[in-house]
């Protein structure tokens, strides 16, 4: 993966052909996002999606509409949604770890300071800028879509932020969670409708369907990092 390279070779940059929200899926990349389309049409008709969303990035698109194929959708039924894309990494975009510290020491000790939740790097975003935009998802669906089977294809950041709003969590407990490792690619966090009939429940996280286990476990480590 070109950020495991570059931090292993001690690269300030990672050397990338595209920006990030055009990086395609690779060939196992497609092959994971079949697999996981596969899983999802073999679920019973009560629990697969009815609606899908998407972040803008090609790689996110790309999978939702296979999933979308799989479900016998028409490649339509994807919503694409801007509030869906990955954090925002501003002047560290491309950075490594190494790269930051070396060319942003200041930056890299205000990270330190207030803790990675609330730093937002210069032209970047913060969690908490995450957080923001995906309550107004929340909102969104909860006015508009009211019963729906929701798939939300996004990334590392999203699922992390959509857990924190949706189990009402503290910065501690998130943090905690991040700390435990990567969500693999097509990995799948699941709620369904709590007994109270207010909330959600978890029902699983970074779950790996067989076929999909069938592969190697990839992350979305290759893509440009800043301070995730």
């Amino acid at each position: 993966m070109a950020r495991d390279l570059a931090e292993a070779n001690g690269a300030a940059l990672i050397e990338l052909e595209h920006r990030d929200a055009d990086v395609p899926l690779s060939e196992l990349g497609q092959r994971q996002a079949d697999a996981l389309g596969a899983w999802m049409a073999g679920l019973p008709e009560q629990e697969r999606p009815t609606l899908i969303l998407s972040s803008t990035y090609v790689r996110a698109r790309q999978t939702a509409a296979a999933v979308a194929r799989a479900l016998s959708q028409p490649a339509d039924a994807v919503s694409v949604d801007e509030r869906l894309r990955e954090k925002e990494f501003g002047v560290l975009d491309r950075y490594t770890t190494s790269g930051i510290l070396a060319t942003f020491p200041e930056l890299a000790e205000q990270r330190k300071l207030v803790g990675k939740f609330y730093f937002r790097p210069p032209g970047g975003e913060s969690w908490c800028d995450v957080i923001f935009r995906l309550r107004s998802i929340v909102g969104d669906l909860q006015r508009n879509h009211v019963g729906a089977r929701v798939l939300i294809v996004g990334h590392q950041v999203i699922v992390n932020c959509f857990r924190y709003l949706i189990e009402r969590m503290d910065e501690a407990t998130i943090l905690g969670i991040d700390r435990e490792g990567d969500v693999p690619n097509c990995g799948v966090t699941e709620y369904v409708a709590a007994a109270d009939g207010q909330s959600l429940k978890l029902v699983r996280t970074k779950f790996v369907s067989p076929e999909l286990a069938q592969e190697p476990v990839t992350t979305e480590s290759d893509r440009p990092a800043g301070a995730r």
